[in-house]
């Protein structure tokens, strides 16, 4: 199925309207398949109370480059692995690259109070193949954790799901100018 660049705002307007602050959720919920994206993971509360004084997000297998942005008052850490699956980049073949980003609270002072909200952002190319990638987040409070770690079964419904991984639609999308001949 092809979508065009109208229809892909359409669809990211849809579900940022139905996602809550009471997740972790990513700020566009969906994006080109093969492109890059910058991911805004928004962190809508602490703990039970509790500020939050970590993220960890668990990279998706197919989103490749990942790297972190630098948050002021935070500590951030990459965990480099070997991937499920090579790919290339800029005429090189990339086994290994990052499968974790940890940002830390560099103290009490920098920590997220749990009435407030924040973003953490990231950016890589999404797969070549579209469908739902989700990003399993653990946030570490004062006091507590909130595991936003659960992936259904199949397709991309979050419905059961007491804690939701943060879900991006990989859309297969064709340029608006561009037709098939």
């Amino acid at each position: 199925m092809k979508f065009t660049i109208k229809s892909i705002a359409a669809c990211a307007l849809s579900m940022a309207a139905g996602a809550s602050f009471s997740h972790v959720v990513l700020q566009d919920g969906a994006a080109a398949a093969g492109t890059s994206y910058r991911a805004v993971l928004r962190v809508g509360h602490g703990c039970d109370n509790s500020a939050t004084t970590g993220l960890r997000v668990t990279i998706p297998a197919g989103f490749n480059g990942a790297q972190p942005m630098p948050k002021p008052g935070w500590t951030v850490v990459t965990k480099i692995g070997k991937l499920a699956a090579p790919y290339e980049s800029h005429g090189k073949t990339y086994t290994e690259g990052v499968l974790e980003i940890t940002w830390t609270a560099n103290g009490p002072e920098h920590a997220l109070p749990a009435a407030y909200y924040d973003e953490f952002v990231l950016r890589g190319t999404t797969p070549a193949k579209p469908g739902p990638i989700w990003f399993p987040v653990v946030q570490s409070c004062e006091k507590g954790v909130n595991a936003w770690v659960d992936v259904p079964a199949s397709g991309n419904s979050t419905k059961g799901l007491k804690s939701p991984a943060a879900l991006l639609e990989v859309l297969d999308i064709q340029a608006a100018g561009e037709h098939a001949h």
